[in-house]
């Protein structure tokens, strides 16, 4: 077997890298909403001619964890042909939530019947169809959440598949906008497959998939070593959501973490049963928030690729929370459910690193979707929004104020891209002061973020952490909890963590979101001191 020279595998590492990230931003740059173009909710990948997840770019760890699935599911169903684009956003084939749509593309290289790489994208779209605008409703069943996507051919041999487009876009709100931005997502993956196939032209296909083979198993080689330093042992944790938004009661989230050598069974075994609401979350999600955390433990900066798989097995009871069956309600479970299992994750992980493992971080993404009729166009609108919070404490270092954390990566809409793009004014924006947790090291402080509404609206909230509060640790104190806040004629109520509820022209939604939790005690001053 011939050398892998070190040199060029960090050369080939960082060509694969560029790839994905060129695919990002002709994604981001040609999308049409703003949710794409100003807060980046997409990711972009390509993988091995097994679906073996080959690079990504640093885009969203819940949407990438998960894409390997996606290309697995359109694998095993479809025959791909060049020229071919296929589309999939159902939860239970590979997907994570109905809005957000995956295209994936086979790439392939002169000479060769098979495809010899693909290429993915995966764009959360503002709109999907279902019974509230956004696609985000306190639904009981998927069905009403919105048009479900199995693989299919939504380009065949470099034609559009008009009767998928238009199916597709007859189901939707706002069809110009998803007409946009499912169009960059065409352009990001022609874009990564021209670029593939000028890495192959210079290096040659063998060479090229050589390297990328031998990336996987860097990747791998490095995770089982930190596993490896981990001592052995049973680790469990568990914490709680709000509800589900139909029933008044906290859900169980379990974890026990086995570490053997090298390797780590992680069992989600007690973990409640799904319920009647959209918290539910399929294994894909599941799957996601393992690999998330664990690569959070490799200290050097390995490739984000198929070789994080390996050395990890994932129990997850299928009918529970954690692996709902169909038709359970799971459009929430991508945002807050995956924040929860990570706090569970890392929570579980604490017990065995106690130097190593930050506090809980605000531990939701603070959903924001609303969606009306714009009375400057008199057409629809759909506007969603994931929120900043605090950053959980680490050992030796302050969490930091008003980031997105853990299992969500993207940016705020800017004040003045949402003020042009929609019918709102943004009516406070400031760091939430005091949310952190007290410590020797001080937990990040989340947000205070306001929209007046200029039209009659439905308002969607998909919130955590309102009633649970993030957790501190070693002594550490907990962040503070949000709030979601509804003013209405100069009167302030409170709104449940999660619900859709109808604004009128003047009302203004303020999301409070949580405070990250402390690391160790407070250090207090000797008496008289």
């Amino acid at each position: 077997m011939a050398r892998i020279d070190p040199i060029r595998l960090e050369i080939f590492r960082h060509l694969f890298e560029a790839i994905a990230e060129e695919m990002g931003v002709a994604l981001v740059r040609s999308a049409s909403s703003p949710n794409i173009k100003e807060r980046h909710d997409s990711s972009c990948a390509i993988f091995d001619e097994d679906g073996g997840m080959g690079a990504q770019a640093a885009h969203i760890p819940v949407h990438l964890g998960s894409t390997p699935l996606s290309v697995k599911a359109c694998m095993d169903v479809l025959s791909f042909e060049p020229g071919d684009i296929a589309i999939v956003n159902d939860p239970y084939e590979g997907g994570t939530h109905l809005p957000d749509v995956t295209l994936v593309s086979p790439v392939f290289v002169k000479g060769k019947k098979r495809p010899a790489f693909y290429v993915a994208n995966r764009a959360h779209h503002a709109d999907i169809g279902g019974a509230v605008p956004g696609s985000m409703p306190m639904s009981t069943e998927i069905f009403q959440e919105g048009i479900r996507i199995p693989p299919v051919k939504i380009v065949e041999r470099g034609k559009l598949n008009r009767a998928a487009w238009d199916i597709l876009l007859r189901n939707v709100r706002t069809p110009e906008e998803r007409a946009g931005d499912l169009s960059a997502q065409i352009a990001a993956n022609k874009t990564g497959e021209r670029r593939l196939l000028e890495l192959v032209k210079k290096n040659g296909l063998d060479e090229t998939l050589r390297y990328l083979r031998a990336l996987q198993a860097y990747t791998e080689k490095s995770l089982r070593e930190t596993i490896r330093r981990i001592p052995d042992g049973d680790y469990s944790a568990e914490d709680f959501m709000d509800g589900d938004g139909i029933e008044d009661r906290p859900i169980r989230i379990a974890v026990t973490i086995r570490i053997r050598g090298e390797k780590a069974v992680v069992d989600f075994t007690g973990s409640d049963p799904q319920v009647r609401g959209n918290v539910n979350t399929i294994p894909a999600i599941t799957l996601s928030s393992v690999i998330f955390a664990f690569r959070c433990l490799v200290k050097e900066n390995v490739p984000a690729n198929a070789g994080l798989y390996a050395p990890i097995k994932v129990v997850a009871p299928a009918g529970s929370v954690v692996n709902a069956l169909p038709p359970a309600a799971v459009c929430a479970g991508n945002v807050e459910t995956s924040s929860r299992i990570v706090d569970v994750l890392f929570r579980a992980l604490s017990k065995a690193m106690p130097d190593v493992i930050p506090a809980a971080s605000q531990g939701s993404m603070n959903s924001l979707i609303v969606g009306g009729i714009d009375p400057r166009t008199g057409r629809p609108f759909t506007y969603y929004e994931t929120m900043a919070g605090g950053m959980g404490a680490r050992p030796g270092k302050d969490g930091l104020d008003a980031v997105h954390t853990n299992m969500t990566n993207t940016l705020n809409t800017p004040i003045e891209a949402a003020e042009i793009a929609y019918p709102f004014r943004v009516h406070v924006l400031q760091i939430r002061k005091g949310s952190g947790g007290k410590g020797r090291f001080k937990g990040g402080e989340g947000i205070r973020r306001g929209i007046e509404f200029l039209s009659d609206v439905t308002v969607s909230i998909i919130t955590d952490r309102r009633k649970t509060r993030p957790y501190g640790l070693a002594g550490g104190g907990d962040g503070a909890s949000g709030r979601n806040i509804l003013i209405r004629e100069g009167k302030e109520s409170e709104l449940p963590h999660k619900a859709n509820i109808q604004a009128s022209k003047g009302d203004i939604v303020i999301y409070e979101t949580p405070g990250g939790g402390g690391f160790g005690a407070p250090e207090t001053s000797a008496a008289g001191g």
